[in-house]
């Protein structure tokens, strides 16, 4: 069996993307790791260079800007690194430049590729997905985050990145997927307050005008962490290889998760949602099976 990594990057040094982790994360279950790295105004490239692995393959990308309607240039370039990877691998395994996949997940994750890959009605594999917010001791717990989401697919070029590049198409459709006990991390809005305000103001561009960023985005030095509207104290652990990155953190964020921000109708769905674990409503890219 053959697995083949693929992402996509661009400033990742002066946006602050884990990028490196990220890929190190996925290293131990993959042949290689395709990086399409974007034209940046940084040292990103040094940072992927800097990455002590012979699979790592490099590959340069320049944005089309142009491309500001749902974050549409995003599944450009997940279909470009796509592309990319070995045309003998049997899974491709996906991974954007704030995720990280959890090392206690492996075992499942291995033994899932085995078990479904001569079974073609399997078309992906489908993670659980935690959100951090504002520090690694917060994780989004309001229903304003996915719960899970498809990374690992297999490699046919029957298979797009979908809208912002959260997840795939196979033909059009949703893919046939299997759940897996593993979890991708989510890391993207966890970053020092100055450069997730500078994130803001880059970021927001891939989905709207100008007119749009200068009439929404708070002009300020740094980002204010403190709109969300719920959050739950973590209490598990952090991929190993985020153990460098969390100990350089060097901001502080507080937050009392007794103190709810929701509606009162959101109040009742995520009552519903805790005591039953369903969540009315929930839109899902994808169809288990």
């Amino acid at each position: 069996m053959k697995v083949s990594g693929f992402t996509f990057i661009r400033n990742a040094v002066r946006y602050d993307y884990p990028i490196k982790e990220a890929i190190l994360s996925i290293l131990p279950v993959c042949d290689e790791v395709v990086v399409m790295l974007g034209n940046s105004d940084d040292d990103t490239r040094g940072l992927l260079e800097s990455i002590s692995s012979d699979k790592i393959k490099i590959f340069d990308s320049v944005w089309d800007d142009s491309l500001r309607e749902g974050g549409q240039v995003l599944a450009v370039e997940t279909d470009k690194a796509f592309a990319k990877i070995d045309p003998s691998a049997d899974w491709a395994f996906y991974i954007q430049g704030d995720e990280l996949f959890h090392e206690n997940g492996i075992p499942a994750v291995l033994e899932a590729m085995h078990k479904y890959k001569d079974h073609p009605e399997v078309e992906g594999l489908l993670f659980k997905y935690l959100h951090f917010y504002g520090s690694y001791d917060f994780i989004g717990d309001s229903r304003r985050w996915y719960r899970n989401e498809v990374r690992i697919i297999r490699n046919t070029p029957r298979f797009h990145s979908y809208k912002d590049a959260q997840g795939f198409k196979i033909d059009g459709r949703k893919p046939n997927v299997k759940a897996v006990d593993a979890y991708i991390y989510h890391y993207g809005w966890v970053k020092p307050p100055e450069s997730m305000q500078a994130k803001q103001q880059s970021f927001q561009k891939l989905w709207h005008t100008d007119e749009w960023v200068e009439e929404n985005v708070p002009k300020a030095e740094t980002f204010d962490y403190s709109g969300i509207d719920s959050l739950a104290r973590f209490k598990g652990t952090h991929p190993a290889v985020m153990a460098d990155r969390i100990a350089r953190k060097n901001w502080q964020f507080t937050f009392d998760p007794s103190q709810k921000k929701l509606s009162l109708q959101s109040r009742f769905l995520h009552l519903i949602e805790r005591i039953t674990g369903w969540r009315i409503g929930e839109w899902k890219n994808y169809r288990i099976i």
